[in-house]
């Protein structure tokens, strides 16, 4: 099983900022990874262009509609024709801040499928809900919406909303765990396709090492470090 690395760019980056990206970004044989871009909407086709073979494009969210009259939602199929092969779904930033209710994500992540899209489903709790000892209840609620999806193929990011653009991590030992308890929750509920779960988290250079050594992390979904190339380029290479 390759090991996924994901740079979510999140709403940054305009034209010359990705030229200037890709002109600094070292490449080496992508053997025993994946290499994920996310970059905003209008920059797909522009990302795809600099893309090279193990380097791969994906979308930051979909709607779980296939077209319609949805003002300022995107279609997978659309990403699809923008020549991603990813998408996120359920990101922490997507549900707290824009309010995306977990009854919309098993739709999401089927319309995603359906258009030929891989979707990155993420889920992770509060720092509240952490310190309330309510960790694995929420993340399982939040798996919840994948029961009915048994059959098809997708990949999973825990990420602790507390550890996001906090310069906080979870602990190796206490990311392995969760990770554990996911892919506990995906046996008992007979999933069966292959899934890597990733963690994400203000990964860094100087703990993905240490991150992806941990049992059941299968990859990293990177945030702010993945902005600059030479330090995504040391995260990718970590393992």
């Amino acid at each position: 099983m390759k090991r996924l690395v994901c740079a979510n760019w999140k709403m940054y980056k305009v034209k010359s900022d990705v030229k200037s990206f890709f002109e600094r970004w070292e490449r080496y044989e992508m053997i025993d990874k994946e290499i994920v871009f996310f970059p905003q909407f209008p920059l797909l086709e522009f990302v795809k262009s600099f893309l090279t073979k193990g380097e791969k494009l994906g979308g930051q969210n979909c709607s779980d509609k296939k077209e319609g009259a949805f003002t300022g939602e995107v279609s997978p199929y659309l990403l699809k024709d923008c020549g991603c092969d990813y998408v996120l779904i359920g990101h922490s930033e997507r549900r707290h801040i824009f309010l995306e209710k977990n009854e919309i994500m098993g739709g999401k992540i089927l319309n995603a499928i359906n258009a030929g899209l891989k979707p990155l489903y993420c889920v992770g709790e509060k720092l509240e809900e952490r310190e309330a000892g309510k960790t694995i209840e929420v993340i399982f609620n939040q798996l919840d919406a994948l029961k009915g999806l048994e059959n098809v193929e997708f990949d999973i990011a825990y990420e602790p909303v507390w550890a996001i653009g906090t310069g906080k991590v979870a602990k190796k030992e206490d990311a392995s765990f969760v990770h554990t308890k996911i892919k506990e929750f995906l046996s008992k509920n007979d999933f069966k396709k292959e899934i890597r779960v990733l963690y994400g988290g203000s990964v860094k250079k100087e703990n993905a090492r240490e991150l992806l050594s941990a049992d059941n992390i299968d990859g990293l979904l990177v945030g702010g470090a993945s902005l600059d190339p030479e330090e995504f380029y040391r995260i990718a290479t970590s393992i």
